[in-house]
C-alpha cells in the first residue's frame, strides 16, 4: 500500500504534532477539527514549532514552507474521503471514538486504514464499531509527539498482518521507533506508568513527603529525567484520571483504583500545565 495522505482528527495537543510529523515525513495532511477556531489554534502551534526549529537551525525556512503547505485544515469529516489512513487523537471518550469511527467508515475509500491514538482504550472494542476491522490499529504516539521517539503499534483482535506492516512503515518514515504490542487496557505505556503516578499521588496525599521529595527521590534515585508529578502536570491530571478508571474498569483490580486526590484535583480544575495549576504553579 502506498500511503500518500493521513488524515488527522483533532487538532490538540496530540493531533497537531501528528500532523507535523506526517508532514514533515512528506505526506499530504487533512487535519480535521469540529470548528474552525481549534482547527486555526493546532496549524499555529505546528507554525510556531517550525518558526523555533528554523531559529535554532534545525530546519531551513524552505523545509518550514514545504511542512506548512502540505496541510489543509478543514472542519468537514467529509473532507477525509481520500485519505489512506486516518489517525484519530481526539480526548479519552470511547463512545466519541466509536462515534467518530462509524462515520468514517461511511466517508473513506475502502482501502483506507483507520488508527487510533488512544492512550488505554482497547482498540479490538473501537475497531467493532467500522466494518474494517483487519484495517483499524492502534498508532499511540507519546507527547511531546515531534520529540519523542516511540510509537506503541497496538494490533487489535482482527488487525491484519499487513495493517501492521504499513503502519509500522508509517511510523519509521515519520522518523518513530514502532514497538509492537497487544491490545490491553493501557498496553504497556500506560498499564506501568499512570499506577506510578497515581502512586506517587497517593504518597501525597498521605503526606509521606512533599510535592518536591517524591519528584527528587524518581528523579535522583531512578535517574528518571522528571518526578511523576510533575509528569502529571504535562500530561493532564484529567487525562491521567481518565486513564486510571479505563485501567481500574478494564482489569476490575483495585490496585488501579484512582486516587482521591486526584479526582479532587480534576473536580476542582486543576488540571495541571494547561490551566495554570495542578500538582505545581504555573505562570
Amino acid at each position: 500500500m502506498d500511503v500518500k495522505k493521513i488524515g488527522v482528527i483533532g487538532a490538540g495537543t496530540m493531533g497537531h504534532g501528528i500532523a507535523l510529523v506526517s508532514a514533515k515525513a512528506g505526506f499530504e495532511v487533512v487535519l480535521r477539527d469540529t470548528n474552525r477556531e481549534l482547527v486555526e489554534r493546532g496549524i499555529n502551534r505546528i507554525a510556531r514549532f517550525c518558526e523555533k526549529s528554523v531559529s535554532k537551525e534545525k530546519m531551513t525556512e524552505a523545509e518550514k514552507k514545504s511542512i506548512l503547505e502540505r496541510i489543509v485544515g478543514v472542519t468537514d469529516l467529509g473532507e477525509m474521503k481520500d485519505a489512506d489512513v486516518v489517525i484519530e487523537a481526539v480526548f479519552e471518550n470511547p463512545q466519541v471514538k466509536k462515534d467518530i469511527f462509524q462515520e468514517l467508515d461511511k466517508i473513506c475509500k475502502k482501502g483506507c486504514l483507520f488508527a487510533s491514538n488512544t492512550s488505554t482504550i482497547p482498540i479490538t472494542g473501537l475497531a467493532a464499531a467500522t466494518n474494517r476491522g483487519d484495517k483499524f490499529i492502534g498508532m499511540h504516539f507519546m507527547n511531546p509527539v515531534p520529540l519523542m521517539k516511540l510509537v506503541e503499534v497496538i494490533r487489535g483482535l482482527r488487525t491484519s498482518d499487513e495493517t501492521t506492516r504499513v503502519i509500522t512503515s508509517l511510523a519509521e518514515k515519520m522518523g518513530k521507533i514502532p514497538v509492537q504490542v497487544n491490545d490491553y487496557p493501557g498496553f504497556v505505556s500506560n498499564r506501568v506508568l499512570l499506577p506510578m503516578i497515581n502512586e506517587a499521588v497517593y504518597c501525597l496525599m498521605e503526606g509521606v513527603a512533599t510535592r518536591e521529595a517524591i519528584d527528587q527521590v524518581m528523579k535522583l534515585g531512578m535517574n528518571h529525567p522528571m518526578g511523576p508529578l510533575q509528569l502529571a502536570d504535562l500530561i493532564g491530571l484529567d487525562v491521567c484520571l481518565d486513564i486510571m478508571t479505563v485501567l481500574h474498569e478494564g482489569f476490575g483490580d483495585s490496585k488501579y483504583r484512582p486516587c482521591p486526590l486526584l479526582k479532587k484535583m480534576v473536580q476542582a480544575g486543576y488540571l495541571g500545565k494547561k490551566t495554570g495549576r495542578g500538582f505545581y504553579e504555573y505562570e
